[in-house]
């Protein structure tokens, strides 16, 4: 007979037969969808659970080891407690993607309960065990405070901020998504159930390159509960891929694979526990071959190819002016080579679809930052017009970049397609850590002059980028790398060649930032020892420098009258100089709107339905918060409260497509677009004196384009993008070589919602950091090393004291209420900024990411 474990969830009394992680267990059989599945490792804190009082992650308890425990999860909360996190961290700008935060609820609730009046010191080690990558922790620590206060009596919940009568841009607007998010009942594709709901897995490589003699499915196909055992010659199109279809959606068999997260097959099953014996089941015959894992392999004449075309994936050549003139008569010059790392975005959602067959096609429920891009490449696979696939965004649990490509999204529609049937396909950890693009490894040699009194000469530079085994985003990346290598200042002569080649390491695309963090980095560690031959201060050079409102940035593009980087400058200057000996300083600036003669457009469409206004716009909201904004433009342009305006989502059915959540685009171009739509509401509102229902049924759609001159345009002063962000970020070190301080001064146009832009910039800065100190991706012959606990990651104990700084100007740009996107930008001047502090304290040039002989490096050791 089989022994029957017994435990108490959230009050009531469970049994079960079956010794299996209680994760799986409260999400599986109890369907308590709070419990997230964040890596199933122990290393994320996204299951957390309260065991006995105790903060517990509940991937690593099993429910046998659980019997006779008291076990509470977000559900089991109290009305007051969940009333009182919901408010305290809707105010205090604690949740934006919301993966992590019923876990970080957990972690608050058991410490409170402990300590009704926890210090900040207390409230970091009690989430040290749950990672936050969107926010920085800061916001989720003052949340946990306040928390506490009101259950304590010591503050009010102010209903009227999340009821939001006045919800207008620039108001401290509570987010559309607080409470679904810490409460945890909002659905993520993982979460999603569905009648006759089947599971879906690939059997992918177990080599970086090697031939696929023969795939044997035999024992999987006939193990009972198994549907299906899909191959290459079961898909359509064999092919996928963002811009270049060059990605294998399975290898075929006789074909050679190109890194070890290329699939070979997909097993569909009943249920997940059938699914893992039947993938077991599949077995291989390879023919392992050498791999090609850095450029220089990548680049030699007789390289394999890991592309039928060849090892050069894209090439870019940026110029203006003459460079080697203006080099050759500089009064200093620099030449430095600086190597950065492949670093993985570690969202705190794996990847996960839902598909199902629909009408005429297929629907999938997805995870990703574009559905109407997912819809593309899902149609290209299939061989069908678009129309015939629907894509419709869940909630997505963090992108940076990494959701971009499609991952489980087109496999799950193949599969639903196959056996007719509700498909569900999610990542493991591991398996999202293998197979989705990581940001490019970089290496540049950069060359930078300047006169006498510092002023900037010209700019030499070679970047090469390893984009892994497939294209993904190589070439907008490599684009951008090239194109902002220059940095925000004033001088007109560059010649900049851009390289990226295919590996047979993990695909590298899109990632926060899009390839100006690795040549920013290079850039802003050039200034600095400019500054030193001219004699002056790492702050002077730039502000010498400095980008103003109508001077002509280095691509020819005249600065528009929002430009504030020198504002931005003289924001951090005390702190900066201050100092001495321990700060380091850096600027940047960031496209907003793909650009570059793209027909980047947004689009947006209105109805009055029941007495509300209904937003309808597929723009995918990754936790940056685009679909607050949206809603704060309407009420700003219209006087609606929030409660009036309803956002639909993003839905390739019934939205119009607003392109990409990519390029800092969102808030600006779909913004503006959002703006256009509600005017004309607004219009005939007043003529319906105010009265809402008289509207009852009518429709507004705006689109917004803006356009740009494409890279290389033969004209004076060419226009690459619609707006530019610009920011300052000074880093200051502490005796140990520890990061004290982050002052993060940001020019992004019009602050349109101060709660959400703190946490950008906090969370864009602690991301920089981790990129500059801790974050590395191991790579053994191609094969990634790292677990999701080994990245690297930052967590709450290591926090430094994050200012956010942002600088509003009167005269701003006409679009979108002059609001610019801030979500790449927050990443990119942390890392050379860190580098400068520390070639301050000790004049060591570090010239590699993430850097070494510093205080995180060496405790970083001291741990292996």
């Amino acid at each position: 007979m089989k022994e029957t474990y017994t435990f108490t969830v959230n009050g009531i009394e469970r049994s079960t037969d079956q010794d299996k992680p209680l994760l799986r267990y409260l999400r599986d059989d109890l369907h308590l969808h709070s419990v997230k599945d964040g890596c199933s490792e122990g290393a994320c804190g996204t299951c957390t659970i309260i065991v006995d009082g105790r903060a517990v992650k509940s991937c690593v308890l099993t429910t046998k080891r659980a019997v006779g425990k008291n076990i509470i999860t977000t559900e089991g909360l109290s009305d007051e407690e969940k009333e009182a996190f919901v408010y305290a961290f809707g105010s205090k700008g604690s949740v934006q993607c919301g993966f992590c935060i019923p876990g970080m609820v957990m972690a608050g609730k058991a410490l409170i309960d402990r300590v009704p009046d926890p210090t900040e010191e207390e409230i970091k080690v009690a989430l040290k065990g749950n990672i936050c990558r969107c926010t920085g922790y800061k916001k989720i620590i003052e949340g946990i405070q306040l928390t506490a206060a009101i259950l304590r009596g010591d503050a009010k919940i102010e209903t009227d901020l999340e009821k939001g009568d006045v919800y207008g841009v620039g108001q401290h607007a509570f987010r559309l998504d607080v409470r679904e998010k810490v409460l945890g009942y909002g659905e993520y594709p993982d979460d999603v159930e569905m009648d006759g709901m089947v599971y879906a897995s690939a059997v992918r490589s177990k080599y970086p390159r090697a031939r696929i003699l023969d795939i044997h499915t035999e024992k999987a196909e006939a193990l009972p509960g198994v549907l299906a055992v899909l191959t290459a010659d079961d898909v359509p199109n064999n092919k996928v891929g963002h811009l270049q279809q060059d990605w294998d959606v399975m290898i075929a068999k006789g074909s050679i694979t190109r890194c070890v997260g290329d699939a070979i097959c997909l097993v569909v099953a009943e249920t997940r526990e059938i699914l893992e014996k039947a993938k077991k089941l599949v077995k291989i015959d390879y023919e392992e071959l050498q791999p090609v894992t850095s450029i220089s392999e990548a680049m030699a004449e007789d390289a394999p190819k890991v592309h039928s075309k060849g090892n050069l994936c894209q090439s870019r050549h940026v110029t203006r002016g003459d460079a080697k003139k203006a080099l050759a008569e500089s009064k200093y010059v620099v030449t430095q080579t600086y190597r950065t790392p492949f670093t993985e975005h570690a969202f705190l959602e794996p990847e996960s679809a839902v598909a199902f067959p629909y009408k005429d096609g297929v629907k999938v429920l997805s995870s990703d930052q574009g559905v109407y891009d997912t819809r593309k490449e899902i149609s290209i696979m299939l061989g069908w017009d678009p129309e015939r696939v629907v894509v419709e965004n869940k909630l997505v649990g963090g992108g940076f970049g990494g959701k971009e490509d499609v991952s489980t999204q087109h496999i799950a529609a193949l599969a639903a397609l196959k056996v007719n049937r509700p498909v569900k396909v999610t990542f493991s950890r591991q398996e999202s850590i293998n197979f989705h693009p990581k940001r490019h490894a970089m290496e540049g040699t950069f060359t930078l002059g300047c006169d006498e009194n510092g002023i900037f000469t010209g700019l030499d530079c070679e970047i090469y980028f390893d984009t892994g085994a497939y294209a993904s985003l190589c070439g907008p990346v490599l684009e951008r790398a090239c194109t902002h290598s220059v940095g925000p200042y004033c001088y007109q002569n560059t010649d900049i060649r851009g390289y990226g080649y295919y590996t047979n390491n993990p695909p590298a695309g899109a990632f926060r930032g899009f390839g100006v963090c690795q040549s920013e980095f290079a850039l802003e560690s050039n200034i600095n020892l400019l500054a030193e031959k001219v004699g002056i201060s790492p702050w002077e050079i730039r502000y010498r420098n400095a980008i103003e409102p109508g001077k002509v940035l280095p691509n020819g593009q005249i600065a528009d009258c929002s430009t504030a980087l020198k504002e931005t400058l003289l924001a951090v200057k005390d702190a900066y100089e201050s100092n001495p000996g321990r700060a380091g300083i850096a600027c940047a600036m960031k496209n907003a709107g793909v650009g570059v003669g793209l027909p980047d457009k947004g689009r947006a469409k209105l109805i009055v339905h029941d007495g509300k206004v209904e937003l309808y716009s597929a723009a995918s909201d990754i936790g940056q918060g685009c679909a607050t904004v949206f809603v704060q433009m309407v009420a700003e342009t219209t006087g609606l409260g929030k409660e009036m305006i309803v956002n639909k989502g993003a839905n390739s059915e019934v939205a119009p497509d607003s392109g990409t959540t990519s390029g800092s685009r969102q808030t600006l171009i779909t913004g503006e677009a959002v703006r256009m739509a509600s005017a004309d509401l607004n219009e005939d509102l007043k003529e319906a004196g105010g009265d809402l229902s008289k509207l009852e049924g009518k429709e507004y759609f705006a689109e917004f384009f803006d356009p740009t001159d494409k890279l290389g345009a033969d004209v004076p002063y060419p226009k690459s993008h619609v707006a530019y962000g610009f920011a300052t970020h000074v880093v200051i070190l502490d005796d140990d070589g520890r990061v004290k301080e982050v002052y993060a001064a940001h020019d992004s146009g019009k602050v349109v919602n101060p709660i959400s832009i703190q946490g950008q910039i906090e969370g864009g800065v602690l991301m920089g950091l981790g990129y500059a100190l801790t974050e590395d991706f191991p790579l053994k012959d191609g094969v990634p090393q790292a677990k999701y606990g080994t990245l690297g990651l930052m967590r709450s104990t290591q926090i430094p004291d994050i200012h956010a700084i942002y600088v509003e100007k009167e005269e701003l740009l006409p679009f979108a209420y002059g609001a610019k996107g801030i979500g790449e930008i927050a990443t990119i001047p942390t890392a050379p900024a860190a580098q400068g502090a520390y070639y301050a304290m000790d004049h060591v040039l570090r010239t590699k990411l993430p850097m070494e002989d510093t205080y995180y490096s060496k405790k970083q050791k001291a741990v292996k």
